[in-house]
């Protein structure tokens, strides 16, 4: 009888302890294909990013940037590609919509001040440098909703590509 009192209580306790873990869903935003290619090195040079708080958006539908040259293969997620150096000068990538909002069209802004990205609606705020777009205020804190990672991968010429995870 302890034994299985001992048993029960320590079944409870894991289930306790993997209950309040703090996990973030950063898959709310519909999958959409995401590929850019800034393989190139003169094309990192233009468009990419270079030191914390640079930052560069790509959004295919608007042709933002409008000097850069979308070619077929080009993808740029649901809402846009925010990409951004990290705090140890990594870039990141994150698509630009709001996992509150879920539309293309509302689209988190980047202060490279604060190196906080904000939703204009909801007025969330996330953590794209240091925190991999974790929110950090607002109903995406409220409800854990990151923002959409990408995966920035160097390229043979000395750039990066952007692509899904």
């Amino acid at each position: 009888m302890k034994a299985k009192f001992i048993g029960t209580a320590i079944a409870l306790a894991i289930c306790g302890m993997l209950n309040s873990c703090e996990t973030v869903d950063d898959d709310r935003i519909p999958y959409n294909g995401v590929y850019i290619d800034l393989g190139n090195l003169s094309y990192w040079q233009i468009y990419g990013v270079h030191y914390l708080g640079d930052y560069n958006r790509f959004i295919k539908e608007d042709r933002i940037p409008s000097n850069f040259h979308y070619n077929v293969t080009a993808e740029t997620g649901f809402g846009g590609v925010l990409l951004v150096t990290g705090i140890d000068n990594t870039p990141l990538a994150y698509d630009l919509s709001c996992p509150v909002e879920i539309k293309r069209n509302i689209r988190v802004q980047f202060n490279p001040d604060t190196r906080i990205a904000t939703c204009p609606v909801c007025h969330s705020e996330y953590d794209v440098c240091e925190f991999g777009g974790s929110p950090i205020s607002g109903d995406a804190k409220r409800h854990r909703w990151g923002l959409r990672p990408y995966v920035v991968v160097p390229a043979i010429d000395g750039g990066y590509k952007i692509r899904q995870r």
